[in-house]
């Protein structure tokens, strides 16, 4: 674990599964069309019941670069904020990514949340580089937290060391 203090709040990189940390919330990337998917989507709608895509259902659509809340269902998180994040090297990946992680933090300072636990945006099935990913999401999150903010505590969850590695360079040092 890699921990960096940020004035009063905290950067946290672990390893692990996103699906099982109890924070206010955790961040999944999502799909336009709100559907949670196969990978973690499955987990989630398995782990965490049927209300979290019923919730989905009824907020209909998410465009790319916005965020929606829902409950965390039977999940240890108390809520999950999907966030529609860049997709298949697009056009503009850095500033759509630089969009979505700015509507995860307004969804979590509206919602009063004090941790929050994010994923690398959109470097799996979605083939966002983890380099851009660890850059942008740690830079946006120290920024943020440097001013008033409700959250205390952010936590950058990673599966693997290739995740691990790109996201501590940037916590550790990084520009």
């Amino acid at each position: 674990m890699i921990e960096q203090k940020i004035g009063d709040k905290v950067i946290k990189l672990v390893r692990g599964d996103i699906t099982d940390m109890e924070v206010d919330a955790f961040v999944y990337d999502i799909t336009e069309d709100c559907r949670l998917g196969s990978g973690y989507g499955g987990a989630i709608g398995s782990r965490g019941g049927k209300a979290i895509q019923d919730q989905l259902a009824a907020a209909g659509k998410c465009a790319t670069g916005e965020a929606i809340v829902t409950s965390g269902g039977k999940l240890k998180a108390k809520n999950i904020i999907h966030v529609n994040g860049p997709k298949f090297c697009e056009p503009e990946t850095k500033g759509k990514l630089e969009k979505a992680v700015g509507a995860v933090l307004a969804r979590a300072e509206e919602k009063g949340m004090k941790t929050l636990a994010l994923p690398p945006l959109g470097t799996g099935l979605y083939q966002v580089p983890l380099d851009l990913s660890a850059k942008v999401l740690v830079s946006a999150v120290k920024e943020h937290l440097k001013n008033s903010s409700n959250l205390r505590e952010v936590i950058f969850v990673a599966v693997d060391s290739r995740e691990y590695k790109p996201f501590a360079a940037q916590i550790q040092g990084g520009n």
